[in-house]
């Protein structure tokens, strides 16, 4: 029973992180903590534990649906290396701080963090992109499978400032930063959607190999689940990406924001209950 929970963790925090952009780490860090100390499904684990194990699963996940964006052409390889220079010493710090977070203070941080997240995604779809400013030192052009142009840039100062701060809340929490960096792309830098999460997947991949490297030597993984999750993460990355590709995933994202708010209120409440 153990190994099946693990796999359809995997399953579904691979194809829910690839198809929104998210990384899946929102998904496996709530559940081996609520499934190890709440049910017989799982052997407990630390808040450490679960991060340190969701990030190196998602360097898989983050793999798998970037070699699948890739076919589609979808990724800005350029730009999503130079988010990781600024993600990367973020989400070592992070993975620092986060030594020091006992399950209660992690449970209600979590949950703040979780109920933030389905917030951004529920008016991310409303807010209007910044008009475009002259001048940026990197500029992009997109040509879409219709055809269709589309624009974008950014100043690198912005870009590693932003990315800094998703690879910390990266390292603190092991959820890839996907969250924040999708829409931030999308509404500041005017990437395409498609565009911004294929780059998010990308530099998720980059910096959960130093923030989970970072958790590994900290002692932080519990490697029995990763070699369950790992292969059904990668399966449910490339089925997450693919359907990227064909579908609005606008239905799932509402799904995905009612069970982020459900389950954040449920950690702040364990943190305060103890």
């Amino acid at each position: 029973m153990e190994w099946i929970t693990l796999i359809v963790i995997g399953l579904l925090a691979g194809f829910i992180g690839a198809l929104v952009g998210l990384g899946g780490g929102i998904i496996i860090v709530p559940s081996l903590l609520y499934f190890g100390s709440y049910t017989f499904l799982l052997d407990e684990v630390t808040p450490q534990v679960a991060v340190g194990t969701s990030l190196l699963i998602m360097i898989f996940t983050g793999l798998s649906s970037t070699l699948t964006y890739l076919k589609h052409k979808t990724v800005d390889y350029k730009s999503g290396l130079i988010f990781f220079m600024g993600s990367g010493p973020g989400s070592l710090l992070g993975a620092w701080i986060n030594r020091d977070l006992d399950i209660n203070t992690f449970n209600i941080y979590f949950g703040i963090f979780m109920i933030f997240v389905s917030i951004i995604l529920m008016i991310r779809n409303k807010l209007k992109p910044l008009t475009p400013k002259k001048g940026y030192r990197i500029n992009r052009t997109f040509i879409d499978q219709r055809g269709a142009t589309f624009e974008y840039g950014y100043s690198p100062f912005l870009g590693l400032s932003l990315s800094f701060v998703v690879g910390f809340i990266s390292g603190i929490f092991g959820i890839g930063g996907g969250s924040l960096m999708v829409p931030a792309m999308i509404l500041i830098f005017l990437f395409p959607p498609h565009v911004a999460i294929a780059t998010s997947m990308f530099m998720i991949f980059l910096s959960s190999i130093v923030s989970s490297g970072a958790h590994i030597s900290l002692g932080n993984v519990n490697w029995l689940y990763a070699l369950a999750l790992i292969p059904s993460a990668w399966l449910g990355a490339k089925l997450g990406a693919t359907t990227n590709t064909k579908i609005k995933s606008n239905t799932l994202v509402q799904i995905l924001r009612i069970m982020l708010i459900v389950v954040g209120i449920r950690l702040i409440y364990q943190g305060f209950a103890g």
